[in-house]
């Protein structure tokens, strides 16, 4: 049985060039990355599909605030709609 917990290699090859770079501070400082954007993508889609609130997300996805910081961040630019539309669209080609 396919693992339907994480996205597949095809599907990440869809979304991964959608998802823009991190905002990076102009003085270097800041926290870095210490997630990749698949890992966190795994965790929102954990979110919607399940309805789960964000504290209950697994402790194999990144943190709940992490997964949702990004998530804010990708509604609020519009890159979310972006995401879900070529999933959606990518789903649709394969049958």
């Amino acid at each position: 049985m396919a693992n339907r917990k994480r996205l597949t290699d095809e599907q990440w090859a869809v979304l991964a060039p959608l998802i823009p770079p991190p905002m990076r501070r102009a003085d270097g400082r800041g926290r870095p990355l210490e997630h990749d954007d698949r890992s966190v993508m795994d965790g929102v889609l954990w979110v919607l599909r399940t309805g789960a609130a964000w504290s209950d997300l697994p402790d194999e996805y990144p943190s709940y605030a992490t997964c949702f910081r990004r998530f804010s961040g990708w509604v609020k630019d519009g890159t979310l709609a972006r995401l879900l539309e070529a999933l959606a669209q990518d789903l649709e080609t394969r049958g």
